[in-house]
């Protein structure tokens, strides 16, 4: 059975499955629902499958690629390449054989391909849509290697060209799922509803919210610390108290007084005051605190809230605030 896969992908191959398929079998069926989903996505691509399940492939790539005609380098845009798997396929490389001319280092005169460490070393894990994502890489030459080529013309001419610039052909192997990316996302940018979808606001609800273009995550942080900052800023002056204050010019030149005011008489008549208040405090039976080289740091006594008075007998001395 013959199927070709064109524009749009094909149905499935219909028919009773086994329920106990062997792996090999699942693995062919797996790789042809990847090449039509490639076929989907793809405006390079197109294949044509032969068995049920598909045991080889006709691949054709609709691309600029180089070949080789009379002597001339020039440009071909259709790619014929074969590819069979064999009877122990996955776990050896499938056969892979070029029908069209083409001129690559990495690709023989009769077609053969060599495809670097996968050659000796065949992965069973890749498959076939990936192994056609490398094809296509060959072709517009993404993809090449010089040092251990199959064709050594061709190597040479890479080495020494300087007029055609690589890749040939810029487009990715999946291009159209690319551009259908690109243009949803230029949709919901610019507010227009999408044909066979749901408005934007519900694609902008049902999606995480982006943040705006210049954000700054550890700016933002910072917005949302500030305000505890104040407040553990705030709190610690009020358990430390208010500031000392500097000392005026006058305090500075003057030595500070001693439980009196700046203006009270320091001399003889001052002393004979003390005494006279000291043995009154002692007729009366009470003790005299000492408080000589003791300062007040805490109240300005140049402050209009304080005043002295002279000390009447058996009040001792103390400070009034009025």
């Amino acid at each position: 059975m013959r199927r070709v896969c064109g524009a749009t992908p094909p149905s499935l191959i219909v028919g009773v499955t086994d329920m106990h398929e062997s792996p090999r079998v699942r693995r062919l069926r797996n790789d042809l629902i990847a090449l039509e989903r490639l076929s989907s996505e793809s405006s390079v691509f197109r294949f044509q499958a032969s068995g049920n399940p598909p045991q080889q492939y006709h691949l054709i790539f609709q691309g600029r690629g180089l070949c080789r005609d009379r002597g001339k380098v020039r440009f071909t845009d259709r790619h014929c390449v074969m590819i069979k798997l064999g009877a122990s396929y996955p776990r050896t490389i499938p056969e892979i054989r070029w029908l069209t001319p083409v001129y690559h280092p990495n690709i023989s005169e009769i077609g053969m391909v060599c495809l670097g460490g996968y050659g000796t070393h065949w992965v069973p894990s890749v498959q076939l849509d990936e192994l056609c994502q490398m094809l296509w890489d060959m072709i517009r030459y993404h993809n090449y290697d010089i040092r251990s080529p199959y064709n050594r013309d061709a190597a040479l001419w890479v080495a020494n060209q300087t007029s055609i610039r690589f890749p040939t052909d810029a487009r990715p192997l999946r291009d159209l799922r690319i551009a259908k990316g690109r243009i949803d996302a230029a949709n919901l940018t610019s507010g227009r509803e999408l044909p066979g979808r749901e408005t934007e606001a519900c694609a902008r609800a049902s999606s995480p919210a982006r943040e705006p273009a210049g954000f700054n995550p550890i700016g933002r942080l910072l917005r949302l610390i500030e305000p505890y900052r104040r407040a553990a800023s705030l709190a610690s002056r009020s358990i430390a108290g208010p500031p000392p204050m500097p000392p005026t010019e006058e305090h500075a030149t003057s030595p500070r007084p001693r439980f009196g005011h700046a203006d009270t008489p320091q001399g003889p008549d001052s002393a004979h005051e003390s005494s006279d208040i000291h043995n009154a405090a002692s007729s009366s039976g009470a003790e005299t605190p000492d408080f000589h080289g003791v300062e007040n740091r805490q109240v300005q006594l140049n402050s209009p809230l304080v005043s002295l008075r002279r000390l009447q007998p058996g009040e001792g001395e103390i400070l009034f605030i009025d």
